[in-house]
């Protein structure tokens, strides 16, 4: 039975639930997608493998720190909520910024794109190649309409109430990490000796080198290789993001105080392991030279390829249909409960901080498929993801920096839930995510420094708001 938290929302998610909301939110086109680029900056099955363990640990220690904040704040915004608190409106305000224009819209649409293109291989007109309206300064593809058509359906799903939000999540998630392991399983049936042993029975499982186009090898200085190593990683953060997903929706979970934190830590475990095991898979049926060649870098096509032969396409295509699906949904979810957060602070629009008659934060969501809507017709929310990588870190690790500045101002804050491994496994993070950002500025600047811009324009907006007296909460 439903009951009504506070400011109107339902405690409808159980700790099912939010695993699976968390969990599909991850999973969307990433894996099947971002390891061709890591075999190409990394060169070596081991590495390849490491990139993954090392993304995987960041990931799964995060989430296992951001369970002490999800303790203390149950409340709808996750993120926007525990830097408010840790630091100041400022902070969390440019954190919600970010969010809204770049990282949640703009990977709403990636992913929404991702399922077009896919959805092309199964009905031809509706690739991104076909032209159905051309302005001169603006070309609209079959793929872009389909992507928004995405989007508004499962826009319209979520202002219905949390419940249809949720039997979406569950249900998909279920079935993409079925498939997902199916094609592991499969994988193992296939599994090639000789390719095996070139990958990692060859004295090249750990040499660290650059893979060409051409298939020739490029050493790195001892420096370089870290921001090869840094490179590799853009991929498999944005596969693991959105790990946060039960956070933001704190408010509608049953006994948040322990399942937001919970939900974390299984859901990231679930999906650690789920990529793990589908890499390992790749290195059974495929060379790193083939992982890397894979058109447009499916590698997960080139993979089914090998295992069930022409149909393996058609396959690989449905399970990117129901991933990324899946994974919109639980973005677009997520999302629209951050800027109710900033709304109900006196930081957005008043009518972005009210419920509708579903409990749920109508005027947020529609709001943020507008944007999303744009960013697809823009074509340029690929690169802007690239740019936003060292961003989503930033404020990984703000957070993170939070918990210790929490400890020593609250100390007698009720925290139901600790961190595990604190105080030693959050610093490692800090260390390593630290790490990441300073590699990136280094050696991916294009990229790097205009996200970092993005977020920073967040500053003059605030105190344009503050000077209009709008009202923001303590």
């Amino acid at each position: 039975m439903n009951t009504t938290t506070d400011k109107g929302f339902k405690s409808s998610l159980g700790l099912m639930d939010a695993t699976m909301l968390v969990a599909g939110s991850m999973i969307g086109s990433g894996i099947f997608i971002v390891s061709a680029d890591i075999a190409r900056n990394t060169g070596s099955a081991g590495w390849l493998m490491a990139v993954w363990l090392i993304t995987g640990f960041m990931t799964l220690t995060a989430a296992l720190s951001y369970g002490e904040l999800s303790a203390m704040f149950p409340k709808a915004g996750g993120q926007y909520i525990y830097l408010r608190e840790a630091y100041n409106p400022l902070v969390s305000f440019v954190f919600g910024w970010t969010f809204f224009t770049v990282i949640q819209t703009a990977t709403i649409a990636a992913v929404g794109v991702a399922f077009a293109k896919f959805t092309a291989y199964l009905i031809p007109a509706l690739d991104e190649d076909v032209i159905l309206m051309d302005f001169g300064f603006l070309q609209i593809s079959s793929a872009q309409l389909v992507s928004i058509v995405v989007i508004l359906l499962l826009t319209m799903v979520n202002t219905r109430g949390v419940n249809s939000g949720k039997a979406v999540q569950t249900s998909i998630t279920v079935v993409k990490i079925v498939s997902l392991l199916g094609l592991v399983l499969f994988g193992l049936f296939a599994f090639n000796g000789d390719v095996w042993q070139a990958n990692w029975l060859s004295g090249n499982a750990w040499n660290l080198q650059r893979l060409n186009a051409d298939g020739s090898l490029a050493d790195y200085t001892t420096f370089a290789a870290l921001g090869a190593i840094a490179a590799g990683m853009v991929g498999a953060i944005f596969s693991s993001d959105s790990w946060h997903a039960s956070s933001s929706v704190a408010g509608e979970i049953k006994n948040p105080g322990r399942n937001v934190g919970l939900s974390l830590a299984l859901g990231t475990i679930i999906v650690t392991v789920v990529y793990l095991l589908t890499n390992l898979m790749y290195t059974g049926v495929l060379t790193m030279e083939q992982m890397a060649a894979s058109d447009k870098d499916r590698v997960a096509m080139t993979a089914a390829q090998e295992i069930f032969g022409p149909v393996g396409i058609t396959i690989i295509a449905i399970m990117i249909m129901v991933s990324t699906f899946g994974c919109n949904n639980g973005l677009i979810m997520a999302g629209a409960r951050v800027y109710y957060s900033m709304a109900q602070d006196g930081l957005f629009f008043k009518k972005v901080g009210e419920l509708n008659k579903s409990a749920v934060p109508g005027v947020a969501l529609w709001l943020q498929c507008i944007i999303a809507s744009l960013w697809c017709l823009s074509g340029k929310y690929g690169d802007l993801l690239d740019m936003i990588s060292s961003v989503v870190v930033i404020f990984y690790v703000l957070c993170i920096i939070g918990i210790f500045r929490l400890r020593k101002s609250r100390p007698e804050a009720p925290r139901p839930y600790k961190a595990f491994g604190y105080p030693v496994l959050p610093m490692i993070y800090i260390m390593m995510g630290t790490a990441f950002i300073i590699l990136m500025v280094i050696y991916k600047p294009n990229y790097t420094w205009p996200g970092i811009i993005i977020a920073l324009l967040g500053i003059p907006v605030y105190y344009l708001i503050r000077k209009r007296a709008l009202p923001v909460n303590p």
